[in-house]
């Protein structure tokens, strides 16, 4: 008998409060207590996922699809963002936004050959498989850039570009959005030079040592949380228009970059 659904989130540090909300507001629609865990590290998080004994997570498509690889018995899909901007088109796909500062000298992505670059984490779409495949169609295999960085995290790369530390960096659309919205002066200080993708946008998953009638529950708690008062102005403070069904297919796209960007290393 399940007494309580542990939720976790790989999203980045300003997507948290949303997580938070949604958490709550599902343990309400379900009569359910659900805990929202983020006060442990990222890897921690995904742990606590990976071995059931957190429920439900909110995971890039990247280790989506490869955790399906592995062990596709563990997880399903629940749902994923559709997001409110109009560039989104009320699909649930995000972009790849290659920022520089505002002074860099740096027009566009084929001006960055031997420039310093930052990367968020290896296992993120975004940042990381997103470019490589960038690089990859481009027929550039290796030393690109002058030097590739791991960040640790969007906002540290961010910070990055603006204390001039790197030259560049591919930021999730939505934390970039979000970024903006909560900093609006970054618009000033920091220059889109290209945007890449469109992607399959970072899923939610629930574990399936949850019962099959639960996870339908949490399925249809999702699919309706734009249609409450109370689940639209959670969704729009995260900029989320709504919470779309998705299927495993939809991820196919990720599965065939990360097969090109395979062949490229920084």
């Amino acid at each position: 008998m399940i007494q309580s659904i542990k939720v976790i989130s790989m999203q980045s540090d300003n997507a948290a409060y949303t997580c938070q909300q949604i958490t709550q507001y599902l343990g309400e629609q379900l009569g359910i207590p659900a805990e929202f865990i983020n006060d442990i590290v990222c890897q921690e998080r995904e742990y606590l996922l990976d071995t059931g004994q957190a429920h439900l997570g909110w995971i890039c498509g990247l280790p989506y699809v490869r955790k399906m690889e592995k062990k596709p018995e563990q997880i399903e899909l629940v749902a994923a963002p559709v997001m409110q901007q109009a560039r989104y088109q009320q699909r649930p796909f995000y972009f790849s936004d290659v920022i520089v500062h505002q002074d860099s000298k740096y027009q566009r992505f084929a001006d960055l050959r031997g420039a310093s670059w930052a990367y968020n984490d290896p296992h993120s779409q975004s940042g990381y498989n997103l470019t490589r495949y960038h690089l990859a169609k481009l027929g550039e295999s290796q030393g690109y850039f002058g030097k590739a960085l791991e960040a640790g995290a969007h906002l540290n790369a961010i910070e990055w570009v603006l204390a001039r530390r790197i030259d560049a960096s591919a930021i999730d659309s939505t934390v970039l959005d979000l970024a903006f919205q909560t900093r609006p002066e970054l618009k000033a200080e920091l220059r889109i030079i290209e945007t890449l993708g469109p992607s399959p946008i970072p899923p939610w998953v629930v574990t399936t040592n949850l019962p099959p009638e639960l996870r339908q529950a949490i399925r249809e708690v999702f699919w309706g949380m734009h249609k409450t008062a109370e689940g639209q102005a959670i969704l729009a403070r995260g900029q989320i228009m709504k919470m779309a069904c998705v299927q495993d297919r939809d991820y196919d796209v990720i599965r065939e970059m990360a097969q090109l960007a395979a062949a490229v290393v920084w």
